[in-house]
């Protein structure tokens, strides 16, 4: 859940146009049209990632005068897709996965199950990747993969490039030639499926 209780407001005497904001705008809420930055206020997260990337200090965030929550109740959603979805993530439906916002992979996979497909609409609903919008891209990325649903980028944004390796996807030439050099791939993925299937009364599936 997230209060949002920003709104990016764009000085327009100020503005160049140059599209920035467009392109890290992690929802979407911001674009450019004769070449002035404009503000969807209902869809902005208030994240500040438009304000602290403008090249030319044009955009400011103010307070909202209507702040409003953003989240997904899980709960109200079936546990045992969750988990699975979860899980062929490799990841603990429990297990939060946006340190800024706070969203634990559980209400990722219920806003997924709810309809939702793309970073940008899931970050709508749930808030995830609108703190750093950085640190929470792959996880959220692995869970519309372990979906099925095809992964597309903005070729023209900046908001995310792809899905990175993790412990259970390393080429195994990679995990050979460092394996020799002090690293324990195995180790951490057999501690790392240990987390994925514990649950909530902190036993393991066996």
């Amino acid at each position: 859940m997230k209060r949002v209780t920003l709104l990016a407001e764009v000085q327009q005497d100020v503005c160049r146009g140059c599209k920035v904001c467009e392109k890290v705008c992690p929802v979407y809420a911001i674009s450019v049209t004769d070449r002035k930055a404009k503000v969807k206020e209902d869809a902005c997260r208030g994240c500040t990632n438009c304000e602290s990337r403008c090249p030319f200090h044009a955009i400011k965030m103010v307070k909202r005068e209507k702040p409003f929550t953003i989240g997904v109740d899980a709960s109200q959603y079936d546990s045992g897709k969750i988990r699975e979805l979860c899980e062929k993530a490799h990841l603990n439906p429990e297990q939060v996965i946006c340190y800024c916002v706070g969203v634990r992979a559980e209400e990722v996979a219920a806003a997924i199950m709810a309809g939702a497909k793309t970073p940008d609409e899931i970050s709508s609903v749930t808030g995830i990747r609108t703190g750093c919008t950085i640190e929470c891209i792959q996880p959220l990325l692995r869970l519309i993969q372990a979906a099925g649903i095809e992964l597309k980028r903005d070729e023209n944004g900046w908001q995310w490039y792809g899905v990175t390796p993790t412990a259970w996807t390393l080429p195994e030439d990679v995990v050979q030639k460092y394996n020799k050099r002090g690293f324990y791939f195995e180790e951490d993925k057999q501690l790392l499926d240990r987390v994925v299937h514990t649950n909530p009364k902190g036993e393991e599936k066996k």
